[in-house]
This record gives C-alpha cells, structure tokens and sequence, in this order.
C-alpha cells in the first residue's frame, strides 16, 4: 500500500457514521448487508448514508454488489489487512517480542 491510499483510507475512517458503518459491514462479513438495511441500522438518512458509502468505496474499504433490486455492501477486508500492515511493517524496529501482545490480541477475534 502506497502512503495516499493509507491517507485515503484513514482519512475515510476520520467520521463516526463511516467507520460505524464500515464496523457494522465487517461484523456482518461475509454476507453484507443491504444499503437500506445499513441506514435503518445506523439511524441515518438513505441518501447521507449513500454519500457516507461513497467516500468509503472510493478509499477502496467497501463495495457495493447489486443483487436483485438491492446493493448489498461489503467490507474489503484485504484493503483492511494492506492498511494495517502498512501500519504495522515496521513495527518494534524488527523485535518481533514487542509485537507479539498485538498479534495474540488479534488472533481470537479471526
């Protein structure tokens, strides 16, 4: 990952509705959910929380499918895992003991 995506995409991350929403999407992969669903969820209005979606598709963090009448959205989770290495390669100046509490702290919940 390039330093103007991760900017992009923490940037896209900088806003309670958009990360409430990006949250809710990766709790509920792999299915998705439905734009309108998503609103209800998030108490917002169809066309903010359309805009909301917007700003987080164009970071490349969701992506919309179209299923029938509905888009269903879903949490790119490889661009999830490009950012947090991006973030994280080089972390504790390659002492990997000073990194093992984050890694053991993320293994339970995958």
């Amino acid at each position: 990952m390039e330093t103007n995506d991760a900017i992009d995409a923490l940037s896209a991350l900088a806003q309670p509705t958009r990360l409430e929403c990006f949250r809710l999407l990766v709790h509920r992969e792999p299915e998705g959910l439905p734009a309108g669903e998503l609103a209800r969820a998030l108490n917002v209005p169809a066309n903010t929380l359309s805009a909301h979606l917007t700003i987080l598709s164009h970071a490349g963090l969701v992506a919309g499918e179209r299923e029938g009448r509905s888009i269903i959205y879903r949490a790119n989770l490889e661009r999830v895992r490009a950012l947090t290495l991006f973030l994280l390669k080089d972390c504790c100046g390659g002492r990997a003991e000073l990194c093992a509490p984050l890694v053991a702290e993320l293994a339970p919940c995958c």
